[in-house]
């Protein structure tokens, strides 16, 4: 890697981080707001100090824990995560690692959606996907699958409850 691509790196790994923490921090009171303060801190140290990037992430987990995220910004939170870490350590970013991510975060918020919103994330993903390995359309394959029946079983448990 050339010294003149190191500082853009680092500047789109520390955007990246900032949102990371931003889209967690957004519902965030009390501690959960100290947590990401603490974890800006860490990202912004992560530029001189690599080792800080991984406690960075792991502070965002507790402010996303702490705020009780909706899911959408969870996982916005979570492909930032991994597009600032990926950044942060290496500059050879594939096209394998990206439609892992986008993947895996449109496989994890069609578990969190109702069934119709979580199928269409799911075949969109599936479009993007077309092309690549075949363990990891097996792997969405598997995970989607659990996400239905997950959402059809909280279904009918919703059904079943009474109403009050």
């Amino acid at each position: 890697m050339s010294t003149a691509a190191v500082p853009v790196l680092r500047a789109a790994s520390t955007a990246f981080g900032l949102v990371m923490v931003a889209s967690a921090a957004v519902q965030a009171d009390g501690p959960g707001l100290v947590a990401a303060v603490v974890a800006a801190a860490a990202v912004l140290a992560s530029s001189v100090f690599r080792p800080a990037a991984p406690v960075a992430v792991l502070l965002t987990l507790a402010v996303i824990v702490l705020a009780d995220a909706a899911p959408v910004l969870t996982a916005t939170s979570g492909l930032c995560a991994a597009a600032y870490l990926v950044l942060r350590h290496t500059a050879a970013v594939t096209s394998p690692t990206v439609v892992g991510a986008v993947g895996f975060t449109a496989a994890g918020l069609a578990a969190a959606m109702r069934i119709g919103g979580g199928a269409l994330i799911a075949a969109i993903a599936g479009l993007f996907l077309a092309g690549s390995i075949p363990a990891l359309l097996v792997t969405m394959l598997i995970s989607a699958a659990l996400a239905l029946l997950a959402a059809l079983y909280a279904a009918v448990l919703d059904r079943r409850q009474p109403a009050g």
